[in-house]
C-alpha cells in the first residue's frame, strides 16, 4: 500500500479538522458583513478547501484555478495558468485557498493576475507554510501549519499526483523520489 511510502506523520487529520475549524471562525470573524469569492487552487487545495469551508458561516462564492510550476519534488518557477476563474472577481474580497506556501512564486503570480482582474482585496489561507523555501516577499493572511523543510504529501499535497488522499500530511521516505 501507498501509505508504507511514508516516513512519518507530520499533521494527523484531527489536528488538521480542529486547525480548520479555528481557521474557519477566524475568516467569518473578519469577513463579517462582506461576501468573499474563496478560490482554490487546484488541485492541492480541494481537501483542504473543503475541510474549511464548513466553519466559515458568512455568505460566500467559491470557485477554482489550476495553476502548475511543479515537476517532481522541485518547483520550476515557471507559473502556468491551466485554468482560469469562470467567473468575474470585479470589485470582490477574494480569499486563495492553497495546500502549501513553499517558493511563494505561485501565489506571488496569482495574487497579481487577481488584482488585474479587478479584486478588491485578495488574502491566503495555506494548510502549510514552509518559510525555509520561500524565494519571494509573500506571506499568507492565514496559516494552518508552519512545517520544517522536508518534503510532505497527502491531504491534497502529492508527489506525481500520488499521495493525495491520504488523509494526513506525512512526509514521503526519501528513497520514493531520489
Amino acid at each position: 500500500m501507498f501509505a508504507d511510502n511514508v516516513e512519518k506523520v507530520l499533521i494527523s487529520e484531527k489536528e488538521i479538522v480542529d486547525r480548520c475549524k479555528e481557521l474557519g471562525a477566524q475568516i467569518s470573524k473578519d469577513y463579517e458583513g462582506k461576501q468573499p469569492m474563496i478560490v482554490g487552487l487546484l488541485k492541492g487545495s480541494v481537501p483542504f478547501m473543503a475541510e474549511l469551508i464548513k466553519y466559515i458561516t458568512v455568505d460566500c462564492e467559491i470557485d477554482f484555478m489550476a495553476v502548475s510550476s511543479y515537476s517532481g519534488t522541485e518547483s520550476m518557477g515557471d507559473v502556468k495558468i491551466v485554468k482560469d476563474l469562470d467567473c468575474s472577481i470585479k470589485g470582490m474580497d477574494v480569499l486563495v485557498v492553497e495546500d502549501i506556501v513553499d517558493t511563494g512564486k505561485t501565489l506571488e503570480k496569482v495574487k497579481k493576475m487577481l488584482y488585474t482582474k479587478g479584486a478588491n482585496d485578495v488574502k491566503i489561507v495555506s494548510l502549510l507554510d514552509k518559510p525555509d523555501r520561500r524565494t519571494v516577499e509573500i506571506e499568507a493572511e492565514y496559516v494552518g501549519f508552519t512545517i520544517p523543510n522536508e518534503f510532505v504529501i497527502g491531504f491534497g499535497l502529492d508527489f506525481n499526483q500520488k499521495y493525495r488522499n491520504l488523509p494526513y500530511v506525512g512526509v514521503l521516505k526519501e528513497e520514493c523520489y531520489k
